[in-house]
């Protein structure tokens, strides 16, 4: 037992980090303005479904599209890392947040993906599953999906506490933490093709 806790946490931190929830929450909040609570509710049962429907086909048929394109994992985890690590720099350097307009059914898009289910998210959990296995990945998914649920539910109070500078900060550390997340896959990605 002590060593399936040990994996979750190792699955459960970088796919916290990606999500990045406390960075997505006020642009929910943003996207929610004056709209009544029961479709708040369902939109967020449509993020969350969206999220992890992605995670489950990019997590369950990923290893065999590699197969089918002669990618090993430790390809993926130098590319991957590499993709990661630009996505935490731009949004680390970003001014401004990702506002639009809110669109129809903005559950799906863009709360479900990209901000979500997008592709640090993605990318994470294809590695973490090669490193550490489907099952350990995808209890973490659902635990770090089901963080995120709780805190859209309860973004007015999160967002009262942390205020508008604190949830960006929150944001930004976030990212810090991802790149340096990208640069472990990336020199563990080289060390597995060198070793080979």
């Amino acid at each position: 037992m002590p060593e399936f806790i040990h994996s979750f946490w190792m699955a459960f931190v970088p796919l916290f980090v990606a999500i990045d929830a406390i960075g997505v929450l006020p642009i929910y909040l943003g996207l929610a303005e004056g709209v009544d609570q029961p479709t708040r509710n369902r939109v967020i049962g449509q993020a969350l479904g969206t999220a992890l429907l992605l995670c489950a086909l990019f997590l369950f048929l990923g290893q065999a599209v590699f197969h089918l394109l002669g990618i090993t994992l430790y390809d993926f985890m130098v590319a991957g890392g590499a993709v990661l690590f630009a996505i935490s720099i731009r949004d680390l350097l970003s001014a401004g947040g990702r506002h639009g307009r809110t669109p129809e059914g903005f559950g799906v898009v863009p709360l479900g993906t990209p901000l979500i289910a997008g592709p640090a998210m993605l990318t994470t959990t294809l590695m973490m599953a090669g490193s550490l296995g489907t099952g350990i990945t995808f209890a973490a998914t659902l635990a770090n999906l089901l963080l995120t649920g709780l805190a859209f539910a309860f973004g007015g109070k999160i967002f009262k506490v942390l205020g508008s500078d604190g949830a960006r900060a929150a944001s930004k550390v976030s990212h810090l933490l991802l790149a340096a997340i990208a640069v472990m896959m990336v020199r563990k990605g080289l060390t597995g093709i060198l070793g080979h």
